[in-house]
């Protein structure tokens, strides 16, 4: 997916951690990091939920604050049994997981969910960093430290024509 491609929607059936769903149209004009994770996924409970975590702290109280969101994508591709909605409201309880969290749409034709299909994503986790322009500039599987993606946010926080007030 090139950078000039336009996104594909967000596919969620289930909204947690927010009162309404959140649609990428809406989110124009703002940096947008999506952390797509399993639960049952170690390198997601382990690193990258934490890092996502920390993330959202970091920029919760960042200068530019309301120019950054962060989303969880829970994206199941396996062990569809036991991942439903009921455990996953469970895991964002226990691991403390402040910031809003959809449930990727399962999709008819397989066991990759729609979002994740539409993404072209590998596995998890994976992190997805959108501009203000809503154009896809980070795709990467796998975790990589917090100041690569923090520096990379910030860069595109920079590229916001929205003066600091």
């Amino acid at each position: 997916m090139s950078k000039d491609t336009p996104l594909p929607p967000l596919s969620v059936s289930q909204w947690f951690n927010c009162d309404r769903p959140i649609g990428l149209d809406a989110l124009h004009g703002k940096v947008v990091l999506i952390h797509a994770f399993q639960m049952l996924c170690p390198a997601c409970v382990m690193q990258s939920g934490p890092q996502a975590v920390r993330l959202w702290q970091h920029y919760r109280h960042h200068e530019r604050a309301e120019d950054v969101v962060v989303i969880g994508l829970h994206t199941v591709f396996e062990h569809h049994e036991v991942t439903t909605p009921a455990a996953l409201a469970v895991y964002l309880h226990e691991f403390r997981i402040p910031f809003p969290v959809g449930v990727d749409q399962a999709d008819t034709d397989g066991p990759i969910p729609k979002t994740m299909r539409a993404f072209s994503m590998q596995g998890t986790p994976t992190t997805l960093l959108i501009d203000g322009a809503g154009r896809l500039r980070k795709h990467q599987f796998g975790v990589e430290p917090d100041q690569q993606i923090a520096a990379e946010m910030d860069r595109l926080i920079a590229e916001l024509t929205r003066p600091i007030l």
